[in-house]
């Protein structure tokens, strides 16, 4: 598939060469005159063209309908011509025709829009006419057929699998995951029993047309990166399994992607397009005026998902997980069924953030912050210390949810200005204990509990004058502190402020 990408690629130079040739013969000058001042331009023009057409999947109209083609022709191309545009006002270079340049991108989308509705025509009548050769369409044929049968119990097989059904069966997911894919799921699922549905489906019918409670287990072989709501797929799949149940499902995560994406292209190449690819697959999302250009463009197929989101949002609908393992460039998750999903109205997803914390009396509270991790991670509290327990100053060692430039913004400061809403709202005064999750909280002692909720937690917290390294410490601190707190308020918090300033400003102190 790869090379067939890039032959089309070299073609669609071929076309782009030929539309700057004809523009300037349209515009009655000589090819060869342009040539020695257009070369570079040029060739920074075929660069953007190449990588915006990469980008937006324009060489692949296999499983396209035309008005698809002609959508994603148009799209990538009027990128190209906006950042050509904008390349040439930043660097004041005025010279170059603009009859030449709107002809190139004109001619050239005519030609693509052709050769793509007679390739469309010609790969449509080769699939009707000629049947399929792969095994691998048709296990997914299978796979979506049986989807629909098995919404009946009556229609579900209880008979065995024969020697030839389980052969057949092992062979089409070896093509779809390979044998070290196959071996993990093998392992930890009996992919052979009538209790285990193997499917391979972005689409949530395929699942909600299940009977309850017949499986005990569901294998998608497909990427979750390529289901348009993630959260509802796994919605419909808990509600199909029994507690204790396993759903086993992979991705391919935003570092396998980088990787993946800086080793197929040449170098310099490779930057640019992950550059294109970060903006529109990364940023667009978190935004709401940029959200709906991004499913437009994608479909919602395709996103970049980090392992801390994806985890995240397989604890939000009722999972743990059991197992998970990298392989040959996908992440494999055995989850197991613990609970009903939380069916979470408010997911945490942009850069400003409300994440729940225990307030005074018990109360929780929103907290406003700027995002420093992946989305749906605030659900893995649990999961990492279970993993990885805590690290000196009570952070949780090794924590994989934070972003980049998450670690950035920590060092910062950024992260916490946003809590200065609550400062006005009054759920926080400026000196006071940390405002801690539910999760955190529960690690501390009863009497402790009780303590902290008599009082509003705040915004510069005991620790930058205690510099403590373990929980027992900091509890020690944050005891310390409320029982000075309730015989004397206001010079309590006077005294910790000027400490606390102190100790940032002099002695460095910070909370990782």
């Amino acid at each position: 598939m790869q090379k067939r990408l890039w032959v089309r690629a070299v073609l669609d130079l071929s076309v782009l060469f030929f539309s700057f040739c004809a523009s300037i013969l349209f515009k009655g000058s000589l090819v060869k005159s342009y040539l020695d001042n257009y070369a570079y331009p040029l060739l920074i023009f075929s660069a953007i063209w190449i990588v915006s057409s990469f980008a937006l999947g324009k060489y692949i109209f296999e499983d396209k309908r035309f008005r698809y083609i002609t959508r994603d022709v148009l799209i990538a191309n009027l990128i190209t011509l906006s950042a050509v545009a904008i390349l040439m006002y930043l660097l004041r270079e005025f010279r170059f025709s603009r009859t030449v340049l709107f002809g190139t991108f004109s001619i050239a989308t005519a030609i693509e829009l052709g050769i793509g509705f007679l390739l469309r025509i010609f790969v449509k009548t080769i699939t009707i006419e000629e049947p399929e050769p792969s095994r691998r369409r048709e296990f997914r044929k299978k796979q979506k057929e049986s989807a629909v049968q098995a919404a009946s119990a009556d229609s579900v097989s209880s008979k065995p699998y024969t020697k030839s059904q389980e052969l057949f069966i092992k062979r089409a997911i070896i093509e779809e995951l390979g044998r070290d894919g196959f071996c993990f799921v093998s392992e930890g699922i009996n992919l052979f029993s009538d209790a285990t549905l193997v499917i391979s489906t972005t689409t949530l019918f395929n699942i909600e047309s299940q009977p309850s409670k017949r499986f005990s287990a569901i294998v998608n072989l497909k990427r979750v990166n390529d289901i348009r709501y993630i959260n509802k797929f796994f919605e419909a799949v808990n509600s199909k399994l029994p507690k204790g149940g396993y759903f086993l499902c992979r991705a391919e995560t935003k570092d396998l992607r980088k990787k993946r994406i800086l080793s197929k292209f040449p170098p310099v190449l490779n930057y640019i397009y992950y550059t294109f690819d970060y903006i529109i697959k990364r940023v667009f999302p978190k935004f709401g005026p940029t959200k709906g250009i991004y499913f437009f463009l994608t479909r919602g197929e395709n996103r970049v998902i980090s392992r801390a989101e994806l985890l995240g949002r397989l604890y939000s609908c009722g999972f743990g997980v059991a197992k998970d393992v990298f392989i040959n460039g996908s992440y494999y998750v055995l989850a197991v069924k613990q609970k009903q999903p939380a069916f979470d109205l408010e997911p945490t997803y942009g850069p400003l953030i409300k994440l729940k914390r225990v307030g005074k009396e018990g109360k929780i509270i929103k907290v406003y912050k700027m995002r420093t991790m992946h989305p749906y991670a605030e659900y893995l509290q649990e999961y990492v210390f279970e993993k990885n327990a805590l690290q000196e100053g009570g952070k949780f060692k090794n924590d994989f949810r934070v972003s980049t430039i998450g670690k950035l913004m920590r060092k910062l400061w950024l992260d916490e200005l946003p809590m200065f809403i609550n400062l006005f709202k009054g759920d926080v005064k400026i000196v006071g204990v940390r405002p801690l999750s539910q999760h955190y909280f529960s690690l501390y002692t009863p009497e402790l509990q009780q303590l902290r909720i008599k009082h509003k937690p705040g915004l510069i917290p005991p620790f930058y004058v205690d510099n403590p390294k373990t929980l027992e410490e900091i509890m020690e601190s944050e005891r310390k502190y409320l029982e000075q707190y309730e015989k004397h308020p206001f010079r309590t918090d006077i005294k910790y402020f000027f400490l606390a300033i102190y100790n940032i400003v002099i002695k460095h102190y910070r909370s990782n």
